[in-house]
């Protein structure tokens, strides 16, 4: 008799596979995150390598991830179609472990920035392959919750890295580190494929049989030969047109739709005002910090903040089900919009020496990264996952995080020039209006995904209000 837990029909497959497979991203989070406690360490006097790192050193460091992002997105998007997704997943598990190896055995220049460069291709699969991966091994009445786990693992690994890098020697937190992809991949080897990629390589048994797995259920399950036939119509329709992707998507009134879909909700997350925050907090904190005995840390801040990431992360997984998609993004691009807003009023005010409350920064930036991991992060990722079919799902993926990264280079590259420039209040006024034009853009442009196959989303996309039947979605996927 098998356990309640894995009762026939159960989820608690898809779950487990899930947390076992997104160890990665908990590793890329850490990576993220080791930079904080770790830079100020190697940038002192007591630096393990016995020189401090120099400034050039360190933004080598930081922004070399970046770059990797952008080949790196392309490159496992067609690793994942070519060879299979768990292929992909293997590669990111094994940069980790290139990361901290790397780490592990030199302190040279070229060490640590190869290291961080190997984190990029953690970065890409983490938002490339597992939304892919997730999205296609769960069950459409779990596949939001379980999707929006990837801003869960990549924040708690950032807040782990804080924390033990606060505690624990250089030395000891790497290997601590280095425990995680080996950990990872002796778990991989249990992992199935998925469905969706073992039926596009003909191996229709195999695909049965791993389905069947997911769902607890038996090879003759009438539920789950039905979800596999309509994976295989799915890819029928996809399967009629060869022509280069992003032509066909740019010439199909829909598939563009949902592309343009797919790219603003990803690239509003980038352009909300999160990334900068992230960066350039401690010097927010400092100045809403003088002339009060409110005084925190660099690490303290850091800190903070990865615990509002990790809450945030966590509610959104707990109620991306039962809100859905629409009313969680717009909620949280509202109150981003609103946050942003009194944060820069605050500046404004303070330029005019009228004395504010020293707290509203505070409060503020906790809001912001709160709204941002707790709804533009892992719900676009998850919207961008759900509009698209097999055959398209990679390259858009691909194509989105390639953009999304370029923008976070910019913006770290142009951001503190440019607030110095015309002044920091302008910065966080243009990221409210960023802001709030997505509330009104989720509103009025994004439908509703929670629960629904792609045959309704497309059939909303073009304006029916009841699901269309197979022959209007055949049209609308490969015409």
């Amino acid at each position: 008799m098998k356990p309640v837990l894995f009762r026939k029909g159960s989820q608690a497959t898809q779950v487990i596979c899930s947390l076992l497979t997104l160890i990665p991203v908990f590793a890329y989070g850490a990576a993220v995150g080791w930079m904080s406690p770790m830079t100020l360490l190697l940038q002192s006097p007591d630096s393990p390598r016995g020189e401090p790192l120099t400034e050039l050193e360190v933004s080598w460091m930081a922004s070399i991830t970046y770059l990797v992002v952008l080949p790196g997105s392309w490159g496992l998007a067609v690793i994942a179609d070519k060879i299979g997704r768990k292929n992909a997943i293997l590669i990111v598990s094994l940069s980790a472990l290139g990361t901290w190896s790397i780490l592990l055995t030199s302190l040279n220049t070229w060490a640590l920035v190869t290291a961080r460069a190997l984190v990029g291709i953690g970065g890409a699969g983490s938002y490339v392959i597992f939304p892919i991966y997730i999205k296609e091994i769960s069950e459409d009445s779990i596949r939001g919750s379980l999707g929006c786990l990837i801003g869960v693992f990549h924040t708690a690994g950032n807040l782990f890295s804080y924390i033990i890098g606060d505690l624990l020697d250089y030395y000891t937190v790497l290997w601590i580190c280095l425990a995680f992809p080996v950990t990872h991949l002796i778990f991989l080897t249990m992992m199935p494929e998925t469905p969706s990629y073992l039926l596009k390589t003909g191996k229709d048994e195999k695909a049965l049989k791993a389905l069947a797995w997911l769902r607890c259920r038996s090879d003759d399950d009438i539920e789950v030969i039905k979800e596999l036939e309509h994976t295989r119509r799915e890819q029928e329709n996809d399967a009629q047109s060869n022509k280069f992707l992003l032509r066909e998507i740019y010439n199909n009134k829909i598939l563009f739709r949902a592309f343009r879909i797919a790219l603003i909700v990803v690239l509003a997350r980038e352009v909300c005002g999160a990334v900068p925050v992230l960066n350039f907090a401690g010097e927010i904190f400092t100045i809403s910090s003088e002339g009060s005995t409110l005084l925190l840390s660099p690490n303290q801040q850091a800190i903070l903040l990865g615990t509002v990431q990790v809450v945030g992360s966590i509610f959104a997984s707990s109620i991306v089900e039962k809100s859905g998609r629409k009313p969680l993004i717009f909620m949280t691009s509202l109150l981003s919009a609103i946050g942003m807003a009194a944060l820069a009023t605050w500046f404004v005010l303070k330029d005019f020496g009228i004395n504010a409350t020293t707290w509203l920064p505070i409060a503020t930036l906790c809001l912001c990264i709160f709204c941002d991991s707790a709804g533009l992060q892992p719900v676009s990722m998850v919207v961008a996952g759900e509009i698209f079919s097999f055959k398209y799902r990679g390259t858009v993926m691909a194509v989105t995080m390639s953009i999304a990264s370029f923008s976070d280079f910019l913006q770290l590259l142009f951001f503190k020039p440019l607030a110095n420039l015309i002044g920091i209040y302008v910065s966080f006024y243009f990221f409210a209006g960023v802001c709030f034009f997505i509330a009104v853009y989720v509103i009025f442009c994004i439908p509703e995904t929670r629960g629904r196959t792609l045959e309704d989303i497309y059939g909303e996309l073009r304006g029916e209000k009841d699901r269309p039947n197979g022959d209007d979605f055949k049209e609308s996927a490969t015409t």
